[in-house]
């Protein structure tokens, strides 16, 4: 990874935005914010999901845009939980989290497999290798996987449901992610990659059915809601996937389009979420039944929010009248595309347009329908949202402000210089169409009233909303894990003990049976002297005496028998080191279990026959295995290497003579220090809860 960063047009557009809107919620929670508990943690949140955002986009290097791309998920999770005491908040933090968490996962995935088709993590140098590529499985993966990514950042169907839900966070949080930063991510994602993947066969068809699905979905359920931020959560779904068509579509007048549409909705969704936190700080509601007439009341708020909805619903001579005009004319001029999807198109224009006149002009005009005092609020409330919607006419007065930042956006997504803009064409027929989505989208808003009881019937189908798939799913995987935690981790040491010796022993059957011949030649092992036979038999007996005593002492003292029967073949084999060592052993073993049984009650049987009967076989099975193992491994012929190096390296390298030692001390010396380190570690563990025990027993004689 190389912290390789990049300014280049788009970029540029995507910092501008990050930083302009940033600026104006950092001023506008000083004044909404002022008094809540978490205010500062909110500052440092918001900061570093600021800076991880600019990464983001500024980033030249694929690992890098995932780290900052992980840092916007995790910063937006503390953001959305910033009210962490409510169960809402967490809830949708969560799962926002788990949903964009899924997709930088994905992302990883994509970087890996891009690097193996390139070599490179450079994001400028995929463009001029990976269309060479096409018929590469990875590539197709990487593509899908990248689609993945974007998707769940960009709140498309279905996983769009995570970002109405994290409107649960105060206002300032929404405006920043949830409008003109985050969501963007995955847009920015197929913008930047459109001139290395747009070639790809299945560019076009995913992301315009995709997005065209996305933006139907979102702007028909703007059409129900009556709180106004989950207005403007579902037509945010319904703007990136407008997002996602055009640039799917690909042509030079959509990328056009998408770029100057990725300008319009950062100006007038943070304008409406600023005045939908400034109208609810000022009446403490946001649902649109009880609003209106707050003209007289919050004059600068009304008139911020006409500008919005003007900007939004592309009426002249604002931006997004521009917009809407480039949309049209992408659509009209592809000539292989189906009419449909101008249809489509001028539906959900029109869905949007309704959407944003009910939240940034039903709330100030008619009458009062709500009997409330009206707070005042102050300017650093009503300044922010005015001010970009003032933005959003300006750029559509004067569009040649935006010209030059326009025209090198579209050479950096591989195209020429943007079409001039212009607030005037003539007649023509994308003004036809135009004019129609203005009085469609009135008509509705006229004709098409607001009513609680439609909301309730669109919650009747929430039954096969991907929203409750996702959970029905994470509660299998939650019960599924349950009940393998409890099969596995019960907390019997005994079964641990049983399930992993019986897994290695019929592993190592089954790794016998396959691979090794049943061969071997028994007759050099039977070759016993007298004396190892006597071992061989006291051992024997030692054994059986240990298993069927009924007395805890009887069995320790055949366990120290069969210890001293060990040390004697040893001797008999020419291990002298080893028989001391193994003497010394069993008789601080058999010490240390007289010890300790003294101080346990009279020998009590817990286990059935059955229990004993069981355990027994598996002993001998295991036991018989681990013996063949050892048979089967004398067949092999030993190799003298390890133990030539060492021989010839203890004292050249080493200057030692005990080959031993020298593997001990020099060659295994990491590894003997880190053991020592653990048991130091548990040592200073188990001091720590004899003290800790110690100091609780002087509580409890103080008491």
């Amino acid at each position: 990874m190389q912290f390789a960063l990049k300014l280049d047009g788009l970029s540029r557009l995507f910092a501008l935005l990050i930083t302009g809107i940033g600026t104006l919620v950092y001023a506008y929670s000083a004044y909404y914010l002022a008094g809540h508990p978490a205010q500062n943690r909110f500052y440092g949140f918001i900061t570093l999901f600021m800076g991880a955002m600019l990464g983001l986009v500024l980033s030249d290097d694929l690992m890098l845009l995932f780290i900052c791309w992980e840092l916007t998920s995790i910063s937006s999770f503390f953001l959305i939980a910033i009210n962490h005491h409510e169960d809402t908040a967490r809830q949708s933090a969560i799962s926002a989290l788990t949903i964009t968490g899924l997709g930088g996962l994905a992302l990883l995935g994509a970087v890996v497999l891009l690097y193996q088709l390139t070599g490179s993590l450079a994001i400028s140098g995929l463009a001029d290798v990976l269309p060479y590529q096409l018929e590469s499985q990875y590539l197709h993966v990487a593509f899908v996987l990248l689609l993945l990514a974007a998707f769940t950042k960009s709140a498309q169907f279905p996983f769009h449901f995570w970002l109405p839900g994290a409107m649960a966070a105060p206002t300032p949080i929404s405006t920043y992610l949830h409008s003109a930063t985050m969501v963007k991510a995955g847009v920015y994602l197929l913008l930047r990659l459109s001139p290395a993947l747009g070639s790809l066969p299945w560019w076009q068809p995913v992301l315009m059915g995709f997005g065209g699905f996305t933006m139907t979905y979102g702007a028909f359920h703007a059409l129900f809601r009556t709180d106004m931020k989950a207005v403007l959560a579902y037509t945010t779904v319904a703007a990136l996937g407008l997002l996602v068509f055009l640039t799917g579509l690909g042509t030079h007048q959509a990328l056009q389009a998408a770029l100057v549409f990725v300008l319009v909705h950062a100006l007038y969704k943070a304008a409406l979420f600023l005045l939908t936190g400034g109208v609810d700080h000022a009446v403490h509601t946001r649902n649109l039944l009880r609003l209106g007439g707050l003209y007289k009341s919050l004059p600068f708020l009304a008139i911020a929010g006409g500008l919005a909805a003007l900007l939004n619903g592309g009426f002249p001579p604002t931006l997004g009248f521009l917009g809407k005009d480039l949309m049209y004319e992408a659509v009209l001029h592809t000539e292989a595309l189906h009419p449909i999807w101008l249809i489509l198109l001028v539906s959900v224009k029109v869905m949007l347009l309704y959407a944003g006149l009910q939240v940034g002009v039903r709330p100030f005009i008619g009458p009062a329908r709500d009997d409330r005092d009206v707070t005042p609020v102050s300017a650093w409330i009503w300044g922010p949202p005015l001010l970009l919607g003032l933005l959003g006419l300006l750029f559509g007065l004067v569009p040649s402000l935006i010209q030059p930042l326009l025209g090198q956006a579209m050479l950096s997504v591989g195209l020429s210089q943007a079409a001039t803009l212009k607030l005037w064409h003539g007649f023509n027929v994308v003004l036809a169409w135009s004019l129609a989505t203005l009085v469609l989208g009135l008509l509705t808003y006229t004709l098409w009233k607001l009513h609680a009881s439609r909301g309730e019937w669109l919650m009747k189908w929430e039954v096969m909303a991907p929203k409750r798939l996702f959970m029905q799913f994470g509660n299998m995987i939650d019960v599924s894990a349950k009940n393998f935690t409890s099969f596995f981790q019960h907390g019997y040491l005994r079964y641990y003990v049983m399930t992993v010796v019986s897994v290695f022993a019929a592993g190592l059957l089954f790794r016998m049976w396959q691979e090794v011949e049943l061969n071997f030649d028994f007759e050099p092992v039977l070759a016993l002297t007298f004396y190892e036979t006597g071992a061989l038999m006291l051992l024997l007996a030692g054994l059986a005496f240990a298993v069927f005593s009924q007395s805890r002492l009887a069995a320790v003292v055949a366990l120290g028998v069969m210890g001293l029967a060990i040390c004697l073949v040893f001797v008999f084999y020419g291990a002298p080191d080893l028989a001391i060592t193994q003497f010394t052993i069993d008789t601080l073993t058999v010490i240390l279990f007289v010890l300790v049984l003294y101080k346990l009650p009279r020998y009590i049987r817990v286990s059935s026959p059955l229990v004993v009967a069981r355990d027994g076989v598996l002993a001998l099975f295991f036991g018989s295995m681990v013996a063949l193992l050892a048979l089967f491994v004398l067949k092999v012929p030993p190799q003298k290497d390890i133990a030539a190096f060492y021989a010839a390296q203890s004292y050249v390298a080493a200057k030692g003579k005990n080959i031993v030692n020298v593997i001990l001390v020099d060659f295994r010396g990491m590894d003997t220090m880190v053991e020592i380190t653990v048991l130091s570690i548990a040592a200073i563990g188990v001091y720590g809860l004899l003290k800790l025990r110690l100091k609780a027993n002087e509580r409890r004689n103080r008491a």
